[in-house]
């Protein structure tokens, strides 16, 4: 997602497949003005994320 400013910040949701950590990058800068658009993008990654990351920490205490 870039912010509404156009000035080429973005942001990168990923989950660590390894050990399920979940890693939040704002690129570029040290805020990020997002719209309600890519508000809810982001919201959306971080969910996927977290059922992402529980899974890989529910099969790693399975075994």
């Amino acid at each position: 997602m870039y912010d509404v400013t156009g000035n080429g910040t973005e942001v990168d949701v990923a989950t660590n497949l390894m050990n399920g950590d979940i890693r939040l990058s704002i690129l570029w800068t040290q805020e990020i003005l997002l719209s309600a658009d890519a508000a809810e993008q982001v919201a959306d990654a971080l969910r996927r994320a977290a059922a992402q990351s529980r899974s890989i920490t529910d099969a790693t205490s399975a075994n």
